[in-house]
């Protein structure tokens, strides 16, 4: 049997290379990063020579970026402790957020009983930017944007420019979930004026467990783990210095190959769509997926012509044949809940019908996608 990965948006395949960098460091550089011997000053290196990298791609300072364990803590970390601390009485987000985002802003209102605001959606899933600049101009109250760069579901990218410059104007923070984007777009926080922004190295081939988030300096806000001094204060907890290494790695990696790789995937994307197309006429494409500027090249989100009867038993068949993708976000698969992001921008009609997101990387070929395709076509 085949076995085909195109779920790459869920979890990346690790490089060789991070692989290579964090074994060593497993085995030389033991020491607490807070031990003030050579063995502590070893460790504590490689923490600070990673943050330094990170912060001089972003251009931001070294101490604005503090190391989390993925991005599900980055976000609630940040949307905490801007309620918090930061005075923010209404946060404005909308219905197509990671949970990591929703669940969290649900949790403040609850426990701050701040207001909570969801910007209108265009019918492709794109916030109505308009809308959002009359929750903006609402009121006088200290706001938080939380706006997603790219929708981990159906690609769509926002624009990060002009949403930072509405809150800008509006005198109101802006955080953006980058999990999607950090490793496979191109960053400089000086030229987009965003406040807070979050990262996971495992959606860029590092590894699970590790990320980190960028908070602009003068923040002023408190730690949310408390306990030693680590990350500035930030976030208590002897660091994992192995994967802090391992996320350096990927990160300069995907860098330095950005404009091959995301070439070559979006090569990759284009003969999916066309292949797929001409296998399935029926098809459709959810979201942005079919606009080159508007959808991230990494993901397609596909619905398939079929029964609902038959498309129970679609993802265990392409699981039979060896084809790992996702019905909605991994972190939803085994909810048993439909995606939430598609139940705002589908008709009752294409809602009951099977959407697959198949999503890319460099380790991908055509013939794989042929072999999907042969599957799908076959299947429907």
């Amino acid at each position: 049997m085949k076995s085909v990965y195109f779920d790459s948006a869920a979890t990346t395949k690790v490089r060789d290379e991070v692989i290579k960098d964090m074994q060593a460091v497993l085995a030389e550089n033991y020491g607490n990063p807070s031990s003030t011997h050579a063995f502590g000053r070893s460790s504590k290196s490689i923490i600070e020579s990673a943050r330094k990298t990170i912060a001089k791609h972003l251009n931001a300072l070294p101490q604005e970026i503090i190391f989390t364990s993925g991005g599900t803590e980055a976000d609630n970390m940040i949307l905490r402790c801007a309620v918090r601390d930061g005075n923010v009485k209404t946060i404005i987000t909308s219905p197509i957020e990671h949970h990591a985002v929703l669940h969290t802003v649900e949790e403040l209102r609850n426990e701050y009983d701040v207001t909570v605001e969801y910007v209108k959606l265009l019918h492709c899933g794109t916030p109505d930017y308009s809308d959002l600049e009359r929750l903006l101009s609402a009121n006088d109250e200290r706001k938080l944007v939380s706006l997603m760069h790219v929708n981990n579901e159906i690609g769509n990218i926002l624009d990060v420019k002009k949403v930072a410059h509405l809150c800008q104007t509006h005198n109101a923070m802006f955080h953006s979930d980058t999990v999607q984007s950090v490793g496979h777009f191109s960053w400089d926080v000086q030229d987009v004026p965003i406040d807070f922004m979050t990262a996971a190295a495992h959606k860029f081939h590092g590894p699970k467990g590790i990320g980190f988030a960028f908070i602009r300096k003068n923040s002023n806000f408190k730690p949310l783990i408390f306990g030693g001094s680590q990350e500035r204060g930030y976030r208590a907890g002897t660091e994992p210095v192995h994967n802090i290494k391992g996320l350096e790695t990927a990160f300069v990696l995907a860098y330095d190959n950005l404009e091959a790789e995301s070439a070559y995937i979006q090569d990759l994307k284009d003969y999916f769509k066309t292949k797929l197309k001409e296998a399935i006429p029926g098809v459709k494409y959810n979201g942005n997926c079919e606009d080159q500027v508007k959808s991230t090249y990494t993901l397609i989100n596909v619905c398939l012509p079929m029964s609902p009867e038959k498309a129970l038993t679609l993802q265990f068949q392409l699981d039979l044949k060896g084809i790992a993708c996702s019905k909605g976000s991994a972190c939803q698969s085994g909810s048993g809940k439909g995606s939430h992001v598609l139940a705002q921008i589908l008709s009752e009609e294409d809602m009951n019908k099977p959407s697959i997101r198949f999503s890319f990387s460099s380790y991908n070929t055509k013939e794989e996608i042929d072999y999907v395709v042969d599957v799908l076509k076959a299947f429907v």
